[in-house]
This record gives C-alpha cells, sequence and structure tokens, in this order.
C-alpha cells in the first residue's frame, strides 16, 4: 500500500482466510455433500397456507429433480458451461431444485421477480445479456406480456418441474442502446483510489497477489447474478462468484452452529442476496429451508403461526422491519417468547433496532442469540458479525448500549479511510463481485459501502447511508438518528423517516395504545436538537416493505401525499373566528410558546416575538397547509406586520363577501397618497447625465461607502485630497459614472482606462487623526483584548437610538478640510440618525413615519440621503439637515435598499408591494415602476455599469435583469426559494444568496454558471471587491463565512459563533499592518476581522446585543448597527500599541 493511502487508513478490520483453507467448493458441490450424509431427511418445506397440507422434498428428491433440469439445460443451452440462466418465478417447493439445476449446468442463476417493474426486469435482463430465463409455468403469460418480443418461445419445456425455457429472441438488437440511456440518466460514482480498465468507479484497487485478477469469464467462476434495488439511481448488475460466496457461507454456519436438526426460513426474496446465504446455510448442512408464499410473508399472524406453530423455526435471519412487521405482540408471544423454537435471530440490511426496543419484545426467560450483520449487495452478502451479549437484557443494563458492526467474516477486510467516518470500504482477497460490465477484477478490490461509521475503539458503530444524510437549519445529519431516537419511545411500536421533497422532516409512527402525537413530539424534543425535531408526525397501520423486506420510501411519500390532500380536503375552516384561534395555535407552535389558553396580542409583530427569517418560513409553511392553498405575498405580511394583520390578509382570501369581518386599515395609505403629490409620468422619461445636478444647490465631493463594499464616490478634484493616512476599500466597480475618470484623486494612477478603473483599489484620505481619541477615553471599559488574536477592537463610540438597529450604516466621506465624515442610519424608533464618525455626536436626527430597516443611500450631488420606510414611503432627506425634500409613496413596507445611478442620478428601490421604482428625486418624480411578477422586493437592487442593468430580487424567488433607462425585463430565473440576498456584481458575473442554502453565480446574459452550496440559508448577500480580485465573501445560517473563487470553488471557510446574517466587508490599512482584511459579524453579536486570504481570525469583540446589521470599514474604524438600540463604532489596532 503506497504512504498517502496508509496515512489515509484509520481503521484497517480483516479476517483473512487461513493458508490451504476448503473455501474453494462451488455452491452445488457442498449440497451435493451434504446430501450424501442426509439423503432421507427434509431438506425442503413449503407452507402453502388455506388448509393445504405443508409438503416437503427429500434431500434425494430435490437432487433428483436438480439433476434432471441441469441435463436438459445443458442439452438446449448453447455454450452449455459457464452461461448465465434467469429464473423468473415465485418461491415454492421446487425453488431450490431449479437453483440446484442450473448452478450444475455450470451455469449462474438470476433470479427475476414476477413482481417487479417490467422496466427494472427487461433493463435487469438486457443489461445482464441474459440469452436464456426459465419461466414458472403459471407465470408464462405475465412474462410474454411484460417482455414481449424480447424473448422466444423454446418448445422444449419440462411439465413435470414446472418450468419452460425462453431464448432471446435474435430480432431483438435495439437494447444495448435503451440500456444506454436508462444508464446516463444516473450520476456517475466518484472514482477511489486509482481507475483501472475493467474496474468499477466506486471501487479502490488493492495491489494484486500472484493470482493477479478474477476472471469472469472462467467457467464455473460466477454463481449468481442479481442487482442492488437501485434506491439512489439505477441498479447495478452483482456478479457473485463462488469463491465470494461460499465463506461467508460456512463461518455464519459456524457462529450460528447450524445442525442438521435447524430449521431455516427463506425470508428474504431471491433477488436479495441474504437468501442466498439462507438457502445454502441450510442445503449445506443437512437442516430444512421453510418457503412459504409471498401471500403469506404478508400476514403477520399466519406467517408467525408458520413458523413458530407449524414448523418450529430455529434460525431467522430478517431484516428489522420485516421483524417490526409480525407486531410487539407475536413477538413477544411467539417470536422471542420464554418458550420459543428460535435459536438464532440474525439482523441486517438495515439498522440495527434499539435496544430498548428489543429488550421490551424479549421475554426475560428467552434464551434467543440475536445477531448484528452487516454488508453489502457488492461484496455480497455479509461483511461482519456481532452477537448481543446476554447482559444487555438484563434489567440493570442502560438501554442506550452501542451496537457495534462486529468483527469481519471469513476472507473479508474493513477499512475507514477518514476522520468522519465518510469513506467506508469492503472487500478482501477473494471477497470481489464484479459490477456491471466488468470481465475482470482485481483480487482484494474494495468496494465503498455509502454509509457513515463512528469509530471507537478500533469497534465500528452504523451511523446510516449517505443517501440518508440530510442538511436541515444549518446543520447536517442523518434522518436514522431521529428514527433510533423515536423508536427508543414507550409509546412507538415501529416508526420510519423520510426527507419528504428534500423540505419536510416526516417521522411515521406504528402507534401503541398510549399513543399521543403532543406527548410523543414532548418526548423527542427531550432527547433531540432542534435541527432534527421532525415537522410532522404520520400515524401508519403498517410499514410499507419493498421486495427485500426493507421499508419502502418511496410509499411512505405516498402515504404523506395523500394524507396531505386529505387535510386539504378536511381543512376547510368554519368561519373568521376557527382561523383567528388557530393562527394563535401556530404561531405559538412555531415560536416555540406554551401551548396555553393565553391569547396572542393582536398588536405582536413575529420578528419581534422570538421569530426569525427561518421561522418566518415555517410559519408560512403552516398557514398554507392550514388553508390549503397558497397566499399571495403571505410571507412578507408576516416579516413585516402585526398577527392581526396577518389574519386580515388571510381572511380577506378565504372569506372575501364577509366584509363586516374585514375592515382593513387603508385610512394611511390612502392619506399618505394624497399628501404625496405624487405624478407618475407614463413609462420613462429621457435622462441626461447633467439633468438634476443643476437643480441641486451645489456638489460636494465625497466618497460613500455601504456594506458589502459598495463604494460610490462623486465630484472629486485633484485638489480636493490631501493624502497623510491612507485607506484602501475596493472599488465597486458598477457604480463609477465614465465623468469620473477625470476626477480621480491624485494618489491614484493619472493614466486608467476604464476597464482598468472597475477593477482598480481607490486610495484616499483618511482624514482622522489619530492622537483624537476623546470618546474612545471616555468608554474605556467596554475595550475587548484578545490575547491571541493579531487585532484588538474598542468601542470608539455609541450612539443610542432607543429601538433595535437592523439597518446597516452609510459612511461619506467629504473631500473638503474641515467637514467631518458622517454615519448615517435609521433604526425601529422610527429615527434617522446622522452621526459624526470620529467624534460620535448626534450632527441630526429625523423622526419618520414607522420603523426603518432600509440602509440609506446618498444622492449623486451628495446633498440627499433616501432610505425606505415601513410606512410605505421612499424619504428623500436632505444630507445637512435631515428635512424631508420629497416623500414617495409605494403600496406596502420598504424594506429595500436605495442604489443610484451615477450617471443619470436616478433612484432605484424596491418595495413589499412587489414592485421595483426608478426616481427622479430632482423632479420629484416617479420614471416608470415595474411589476417583478409575485414576491416583495426586501433586498437591494444592483446596478451594473456595463452592460446597464438593473437586477432585483424577490421573495418569490424571481431574479430579475432590468432595463434602467426603460424598466422593461431584460431576463428571468427561478431559484423557487425565496432571495432575501441581494445581488452583486462585478465586470462578469452577478451572485446572490438563497435560502435554500446555495450562492448562485450568473452571466450578465441570465446564464447559470455555477452554484455553491452550504448547510443553511443563505440571508447574507454576497461582498466582491476589487482589492481581492476574484474572491467572493458571503455568510450562511450555518455558523460558517464562506470564501470561494469566481469558479465557484471553496477557498475557506471560518466557522462563527452562530448564524451570519450580515454582508462581510473587505478593507485594508496601512495602521493594520497593511493586511486585506475581512469584517464579519454572526447574529449573537460577535464582530469578526478576518484575514482576507486565509480566513484566519485576527481579532474578535463582542456586542452586547444580536446584529442583523451589516458592517463598514474607513480606515481603522468599523460601524455596525445593533439590537441592544444601539450603532457601534469600534477602532481596530495592532495588538500590543498603546491606542490612547
Amino acid at each position: 500500500m503506497a504512504l498517502a493511502e496508509q496515512a489515509l487508513l484509520l481503521v484497517n478490520l480483516s479476517n483473512p482466510r487461513p493458508a490451504g483453507a476448503a473455501g474453494a467448493m462451488a455452491l452445488a458441490a457442498l449440497v451435493r455433500r451434504a446430501a450424501g450424509r442426509h439423503r432421507e431427511r427434509a431438506a425442503v418445506r413449503f407452507h402453502g397456507g388455506r388448509g393445504q397440507p405443508p409438503g416437503r422434498r427429500s434431500y434425494g428428491a430435490v437432487l433428483r429433480l436438480a439433476g434432471e433440469l441441469t441435463a436438459f439445460l445443458q442439452r438446449h443451452c448453447h455454450p452449455p458451461g459457464g452461461c448465465e440462466i434467469g429464473l423468473y418465478c415465485h418461491p415454492g417447493i421446487n425453488l431450490p431444485s431449479w437453483i440446484l439445476g442450473i448452478l450444475q449446468v455450470p451455469a449462474a442463476y438470476s433470479p427475476i421477480d414476477p413482481d417487479a417493474p417490467p422496466t427494472i426486469s427487461t433493463y435487469f435482463m438486457k443489461k445482464s445479456n441474459l440469452q436464456y430465463v426459465l419461466v414458472e409455468n403459471d407465470k408464462i403469460n405475465k412474462f410474454q406480456m411484460s417482455h414481449a418480443g424480447w424473448f422466444s418461445h423454446n418448445s422444449s419445456a419440462i411439465e413435470h418441474i414446472g418450468l419452460t425455457l425462453f431464448q432471446m429472441s435474435s430480432s431483438n438488437t435495439d437494447f444495448s442502446s435503451e440500456a444506454d440511456n436508462m444508464k446516463s440518466r444516473c450520476e456517475p460514482s466518484e472514482a477511489v483510489g486509482e481507475s483501472q480498465p475493467g474496474v468499477c468507479p466506486d471501487q479502490t484497487k488493492a495491489e494484486p497477489s500472484e493470482a493477479g485478477y478474477m476472471d469472469a469469464g472462467q467457467k464455473d467462476t460466477v454463481a449468481y447474478v442479481l442487482h442492488t434495488s437501485g434506491t439512489t439511481g439505477i441498479p447495478k448488475i452483482v456478479r457473485v462468484p463462488h469463491k465470494c460466496i461460499v465463506p461467508n457461507i460456512q463461518h455464519l454456519k459456524s457462529i450460528f452452529e447450524i445442525t442438521q436438526d435447524d430449521v431455516l426460513f427463506l425470508a428474504s426474496p431471491l433477488t436479495f442476496d441474504p437468501s442466498v446465504v439462507e438457502l445454502f446455510m441450510a442445503l449445506t448442512s443437512g437442516a430444512s429451508i421453510l418457503i412459504v408464499p409471498n401471500t403469506i410473508k404478508m400476514m403477520p399472524v399466519e406467517l408467525s403461526a408458520a413458523l413458530f406453530h407449524h414448523h418450529h423455526v430455529t434460525v431467522l435471519q430478517a431484516t428489522p422491519t420485516l421483524l417490526r412487521r409480525f407486531g410487539a405482540h407475536i413477538i413477544k408471544s411467539r417470536v422471542l417468547s420464554a418458550n420459543t423454537s428460535l435459536r438464532v435471530l440474525a439482523l441486517g440490511g438495515e439498522a440495527f433496532p434499539a435496544l430498548s426496543l428489543l429488550n421490551s419484545w424479549k421475554h426475560k426467560e428467552n434464551k434467543t442469540s440475536i445477531f448484528n450483520l452487516y454488508g453489502i449487495t457488492e461484496v455480497s452478502s455479509w461483511a461482519t458479525c456481532y452477537k448481543i451479549p446476554e447482559e444487555v437484557f438484563s434489567a440493570d443494563f442502560r438501554t442506550d448500549f452501542p451496537v457495534p458492526l462486529g468483527s469481519p467474516l471469513l476472507g473479508t477486510k474493513l477499512e475507514v479511510r477518514d476522520a468522519n467516518g465518510s469513506a467506508v470500504l469492503e472487500g478482501g482477497e477473494e471477497r470481489v463481485c464484479f459490477l456491471d460490465d466488468e470481465i475482470t477484477v482485481p483480487l482484494g478490490t474494495m468496494r465503498e459501502t455509502g454509509d457513515f461509521v463512528r469509530v471507537e475503539n478500533a469497534k465500528l458503530f452504523f451511523l446510516g447511508r449517505k443517501d440518508n444524510q440530510i442538511k436541515r437549519h444549518g446543520k447536517r445529519f442523518n434522518i436514522e438518528y431521529l428514527q433510533q431516537v423515536a423508536e427508543d419511545l414507550c409509546q412507538v411500536e415501529a416508526c420510519a423517516v423520510t426527507w419528504y421533497q428534500q423540505e419536510k422532516l416526516i417521522l411515521f409512527v406504528l402507534p401503541k395504545d398510549d399513543f399521543e402525537e403532543r406527548e410523543t413530539f414532548k418526548e423527542l424534543q427531550k432527547h433531540l436538537p432542534a435541527y432534527a425535531m421532525p415537522d410532522e408526525i404520520v400515524v401508519i397501520k403498517a410499514l410499507p416493505l419493498t421486495s427485500h423486506g426493507k421499508v419502502d420510501i418511496s410509499e411512505l411519500n405516498k402515504i404523506y401525499q395523500n394524507h396531505l390532500n386529505s387535510r386539504r380536503r378536511d381543512s376547510k375552516l368554519s368561519d373568521a373566528e376557527e382561523l383567528w384561534e388557530r393562527l394563535q395555535y401556530l404561531w405559538k407552535s412555531v415560536l416555540g410558546l406554551p401551548c396555553d389558553s393565553t391569547g396572542i396580542s393582536k398588536d405582536a409583530v413575529f420578528l419581534y416575538s422570538g421569530g426569525d427569517s427561518l421561522k418566518a418560513l415555517r410559519f408560512h409553511e403552516e398557514i398554507e397547509m392550514l388553508v390549503g392553498r397558497a397566499v399571495p405575498r403571505l410571507l412578507e405580511v408576516i416579516l413585516s406586520h402585526s398577527i392581526e394583520e396577518i389574519y386580515r390578509h388571510i381572511l380577506k382570501m378565504l372569506f372575501p363577501d364577509e366584509e363586516q369581518l374585514m375592515n382593513p386599515d387603508n385610512v394611511m395609505k390612502r392619506k399618505l397618497r394624497r399628501n404625496s403629490g405624487e405624478e407618475f409620468h407614463g413609462k420613462y422619461i429621457k435622462l441626461t447625465s447633467e439633468r438634476g445636478l443643476e437643480i441641486a444647490s451645489g456638489l460636494i465631493p465625497f466618497i460613500a461607502l455601504n456594506r458589502g463594499n459598495h463604494l460610490f464616490s462623486m465630484n472629486f478634484t485633484k485638489s480636493s485630497v490631501q493624502p497623510k493616512n491612507t485607506v484602501q476599500v475596493g472599488m465597486e466597480p458598477l457604480e463609477q459614472p465614465s465623468s469620473l475618470h477625470s476626477k480621480i484623486p491624485a494618489v491614484m494612477k493619472s493614466h486608467v482606462h476604464r476597464s482598468e478603473l472597475e477593477n482598480s483599489i481607490l486610495t484616499l484620505e483618511n482624514k482622522a487623526n489619530k492622537n483624537d481619541h476623546s470618546s474612545v477615553q471616555q468608554i474605556h471599559a467596554e475595550c475587548s483584548h484578545s490575547s491571541v488574536a493579531e487585532l484588538a477592537l474598542c468601542v470608539r463610540w455609541k450612539s443610542n437610538t432607543r429601538k433595535c438597529v437592523d439597518a446597516s450604516p452609510l459612511v461619506i466621506i467629504p473631500a473638503k478640510e474641515g467637514v467631518s465624515a458622517s454615519v448615517y442610519i435609521g433604526s425601529h424608533s422610527h429615527a434617522v440618525q446622522a452621526i459624526d464618525l470620529d467624534l460620535g455626536e448626534i450632527k441630526w436626527e429625523k423622526a419618520l413615519g414607522d420603523r426603518i430597516e432600509s440602509s440609506a443611500c446618498v444622492s449623486k450631488c451628495g446633498n440627499f440621503i433616501v432610505v425606505g420606510c415601513y410606512d410605505g414611503l421612499v424619504y428623500v432627506l436632505q444630507s445637512s439637515d435631515g428635512e424631508i425634500h420629497w416623500t414617495f409613496v409605494t403600496e406596502d413596507t420598504v424594506k429595500s435598499s436605495a442604489v443610484v445611478d451615477p450617471s443619470s442620478g436616478l433612484v432605484y428601490i424596491g418595495s413589499h408591494d412587489q414592485h421595483v421604482y426608478a426616481l427622479d428625486i430632482y423632479k420629484k418624480v416617479c420614471v416608470w415602476k415595474l411589476h417583478c411578477e409575485g414576491g416583495a422586493v426586501f433586498s437591494s437592487p444592483c446596478l451594473s455599469s456595463f452592460p446597464h442593468h438593473l437586477y432585483v430580487a424577490t421573495l418569490g424567488g424571481l431574479l430579475l435583469a432590468v432595463n434602467p433607462v426603460m424598466g422593461s425585463k431584460i431576463w428571468k430565473s427561478n431559484l423557487g426559494k425565496p432571495l432575501f440576498s441581494s445581488p452583486h456584481c462585478n465586470e462578469n458575473y452577478i451572485c446572490i444568496g438563497c435560502v435554500d442554502g446555495n450562492l448562485y453565480c450568473y452571466t450578465h446574459y441570465g446564464e447559470k454558471v455555477w452554484q455553491f452550496s452550504t448547510n443553511g440559508p443563505v440571508f447574507s448577500s454576497p461582498c466582491l471587491s476589487s482589492l481581492t480580485k476574484q474572491e467572493i465573501f458571503f455568510g450562511s445560517h450555518d455558523c460558517f463565512i464562506y470564501c470561494c473563487n469566481m469558479e465557484g470553488n471553496l477557498l475557506w471557510k471560518f466557522e462563527a459563533t452562530s448564524s451570519v446574517y450580515g454582508t462581510p466587508f473587505i478593507f485594508q490599512s496601512d495602521d493594520l499592518n497593511n493586511k486585506i482584511l475581512l469584517a464579519a459579524v454572526s447574529t449573537d453579536g460577535r464582530v469578526w476581522i478576518l484575514n482576507a486570504k486565509s480566513g484566519t481570525a485576527e481579532g474578535v469583540d463582542k456586542l452586547p446585543g444580536e446584529v442583523f446589521s451589516s458592517p463598514v470599514v474607513w480606515g481603522t474604524k468599523l460601524v455596525v448597527g445593533c439590537r441592544n438600540d444601539y450603532v457601534y463604532c469600534l477602532d481596530l489596532y495592532t495588538a500590543g500599541k498603546s491606542n490612547s
């Protein structure tokens, strides 16, 4: 093994076959040997039910019938040896003879399930290249109807054996293309290790031994051919050599101590490889195999009577789901009773059931030995075995004892190759099978199991299938974890879990008599984290099974869909009073409030009652489920309005005729419209870059910074900037007017082409006097120093706004000497404040009509500040004193932040009324408005200068490209989930986050380039900065801050201490060792300063409240809002340096 491979190998469990050990005998030879010793004993028992007497076949009779079939096949199959023959039948008394007859040709048998969908069985037969199929006589019509044209009927039937031979039709030549088409729909597996010719991608090659390879083409190599279940894609064809399966059977016979006195039950269908172990453990030991029809298997009472009353079965190998099918009463009274005939119960194929559940089923005098089996079809059949110690079932033993997978079986090796237990491989020197088109396979080949395990003291513990791992509420976990916890509850008989449409976690429960849904939820909450709690519990009468005896997930999803349809039919609300009651119940349930008789205040607002965006989405889904239909604009109402307004919004849709119940309060909006003086001037008006500036009272040279490194500079002249202490901020290339080239500050390059300008770094004076720290000294006690971090953060000043601050700051730095920089920010107190950046003194404060979550933006001339408000107005305030210059009325709340076109001076802003507006704040007119096809515009528009596009995102999941001049749509893309994140673009791409956990990247012409997945909703807007050229920074509710490149590849991620809602900010300063740094905040109030290149923490501080605002940095000052009612300015400085 290579050194690199050794370094990755964490666990290697193996049980090599001893040199010279007998294991090369074929299955048929082993049966013949046993039959020679037990010729007159019963080899097969058949229980037909319906009053039929049980049937028996001796070993001698089984071999005689098998010999006749062998002779027939040798005459009619060409070539007679080394071929594969299909067997299309249900289990019956002749089944062992049929299988032995095929094996003795010698040929491999390929079981085909008559009850399987014809498309699957046809694919299997053709992909396996079956030339011959033996069909049970009473299944001929079904076979011919299901596979018409594929096979020709051979006239030589074997009537007394009950089979008819079919040969593939020579006229059928088009299968290969059909197989290729079916295969093309399956995603290819990831390669593990080196890929070899003739080696399947999901394997890794060991060093070949002297023998080198196993060859499927050699005579008598393959024993049987199966296919995997296909639950995660196209089924794989698996050819199993005798050398692979025989050691399995021999070792398990030894472990289970099988003798001629045992009766084993053929519990597994022929298409499930454990059936081979059941059949040949019996037939190679002189024991009996009990076979029952499939109909009896479906009837727990009759099946238990057949197994334990009529035939006294001693060995039962089954899936846990098949065992649960009996029900607790039958398991206690028959299967695991004190006087049961059952010696051995071996459970495999699924996660082992909770020991507490087994203990509740097992009589205290029961002596049955219970085993845990583990394996994969690709290395047929079992890999490990573990016997549950008897003491586990004693009264004083803890019930949470973990059950390991156990020791490897003869010739088997298990490897774990990574620390999180996700790279689990299985194989062995001769324990190898051929997958799909493989002809030769290197000895020692290892196959990926697709499972997660935990490694502890060299023992492996099964955690679940990779297929069952989901991302939910920002956390990754396996849904089998929920099932294991639920099974452990005393009120649950059996259960299963599905991730319905990758949106809802549904727990299906087979209940006990004392089951109560609410109590079960409470019990689950005691043992499960919030992200693992089910969305819903559905009570069922029985668990649906696949043909392999496992839980049928597709059938469960159908049950839930029917449940939803039924609930929608039954959910018709009788009146408005019932709606109000049920709405209050959902409110309490989603917010985790006590579900008592206490009423909810009509003025309660969801986000102020403990809600957040994630809970709002769930509340939205629950309401739509309650009313049985989609409710337009419901999400934005939940996010913006009181529970009474939510109620009235739903009521208006459900009961439009009940006017007396409504009384909608539209008075304020009508009044605002009358007072606004708004006039809409048609579709558009002609715009010029000089218009509006003539109206402005004067031109103010300035730099404006807001969240996500949006930088807007205007009217600079070379003489206006005196470089002293430089700071660098990545320019926002999309907001630079063509006229800016002549107004670039002196510290920048004197000759810059437009394309260079769009990727340049703006270097300007930071006029803050480093010795002026009076504000810092006043609140010095609030400084925070980290002994580890290189940077320290200290509160320079804080300003009380009297209500929480979710808006992000706008920082304006005038070029004029003697004029201080200002911070503009609004809060939920209805007030906008202008604050001196250096001193923290309030320059002015203006009360608006309602709460403010919109971040301010500055006009082209610098004289005005534009901000949206919950009262539906867009306010244009004078930047000098806060006086209202103009208000524009929309039809609903404005949380969106405006953006300014630097060439035309137009202001673009969205509203919860589902429109985006283009406003001329100088002429005080709306130039155009555009309906965004459903869904409020919560986020901020983004403007691209070339091509000249305006990008708008909606809570309906639409990303739109709009012509900024005409207001017409250019293209749109539906992401399917709400977009709280604001789009951000550079010269090539637009990026946006989505609550589905992805960051999406598009070209300017609407083509999706890539998507990058996180483990939680993305509310943060992406930050693109020319300081870092090709990097994108954003946060996620999974608590990570991400950095990826323009190809969508992860460069680094940093784990914060809680969700990251705000947008990061890139900056660089001489005073901070000239490093390129990233400022980000997590919702728990922590302010993180990270190295933008490596993602390592350079400094951290914690504010005394939650933070949903985004930081803005100028020089060494960081400004951010906090939900403790304050706006904070933090000084950043190198640790160890005095800052006072």
